[in-house]
């Protein structure tokens, strides 16, 4: 797909790497109800017309993903580039979000949405809400009551945060928090007061960890 004639000012990259040790096999691909679960994501986010970006951890997940799915709605690939790490074996989402940061500095892209291949069931008003919120800021994340934050749903920007991650992932510093920075202007989104405003039942947030977790939404 031609990205040139887009808006460039915020893409969107689904994070698909992760070890998927719990559930046990890749999240994106599983099944559900005769769908991956990476296109429920994929439909929703395609009626918001943003560019999309799948970050894969090898050239044959890549592969696979290339094959699997409708390409319609993707933008591009990118993978990881574990080259920055000490360790060659280490598998941190971080990587993942470096590579992004990374990639989409090349393309002069000014911010973009860190999504989770987790999430399967994000809803469209909590998608647009959160894009609504990036206007005037850095930086929109989702923050519960607790202070416990949800960075693989959050909006960072991409050249201020390109930097960030490079310095953590050379520091080993990989709590995914220590990207964010003081001097960013950061929108933290209230999880129970804004965001479950549109989705009661928190949907969007539903982390599918285990094969488990998906009875819920077979009720």
């Amino acid at each position: 797909m031609d990205i040139s004639d887009k808006n460039k000012y915020l893409a969107v990259a689904i994070l698909v790497g992760g070890k998927s040790t719990r559930f046990g096999s890749d999240k994106g691909l599983f099944e559900f109800r005769g769908k991956h679960l990476i296109s429920y994501q994929l439909e929703t986010l395609a009626d918001l017309r943003k560019n999309i970006f799948i970050v894969a951890n090898s050239t044959e997940q890549l592969r696979i993903y290339f094959d699997a799915i409708n390409l319609e709605n993707i933008t591009g690939f990118i993978m990881d580039e574990p080259e920055i790490l000490n360790d060659k074996n280490l598998r941190t989402p971080m990587l993942g979000m470096y590579s992004v940061f990374k990639e989409l500095t090349k393309l002069n892209y000014d911010k973009v949405l860190i999504l989770s291949c987790d999430l399967p069931f994000i809803k469209n008003e909590v998608l647009s809400l959160i894009f609504d919120k990036a206007e005037g800021h850095d930086c929109v994340i989702p923050r519960w009551d607790n202070d416990y934050l949800e960075p693989l749903f959050a909006i960072y920007p991409v050249k201020k945060a390109l930097i960030a991650t490079e310095y953590c992932l050379k520091n080993k510093l990989y709590k995914l928090t220590n990207i964010l920075q003081d001097d960013w202007k950061t929108n933290y989104l209230s999880i129970e007061r804004q965001i479950k405003q549109i989705d009661p039942n928190l949907i969007s947030l539903a982390n599918i960890n285990e094969i488990s977790d998906l009875e819920y939404f077979n009720s």
